[in-house]
């Protein structure tokens, strides 16, 4: 059984910085792009970044390039997604997710990506 766990989320203020883990089980992320989106209230879901597993390529939405990183542990098979400069309109539950027929970085697709994680809250107060 695949399942991912995020954490990390949690009501920060604006300017500070937040990183946020999704530990895998039953999938190893080192063998398939990973990806983090973001939903707001109200908004579609929307991708912010993806770590590729052919080249360790990124690639990042023009909303958050500079603020977010994006990065693997294979030892501890887990992906983060480190925050800077939070802003307001960071609010959001993020999630991370597998795209399993791809190993490289493509466009944010959400039917693309398969397996995906139950989210973390992060709320920023201005």
């Amino acid at each position: 059984e695949v399942r991912f766990v995020e954490s990390g989320g949690e009501l920060a203020q604006a300017g500070g910085s937040l990183r946020l883990s999704c530990a895998a089980s039953g999938l190893t992320f080192d063998d398939y792009a990973i990806a983090w989106f973001r939903q707001a209230p109200g908004k579609e879901r929307e991708g912010v970044s993806c770590l590729s597993a052919s080249d360790g390529s990124t690639v990042y939405s023009d909303s958050v390039k500079g603020r977010f990183t994006i990065s693997r542990d294979n030892n501890k098979n887990t992906v983060y997604l480190q925050i800077i400069s939070l802003k307001p309109e960071d609010t959001a539950v993020y999630y991370c997710a597998a795209n399993t027929m791809r190993r490289l970085c493509s466009r944010f697709l959400i039917y693309e990506y398969d397996y995906w994680g139950q989210g973390t809250q992060v709320s920023v107060s201005s």
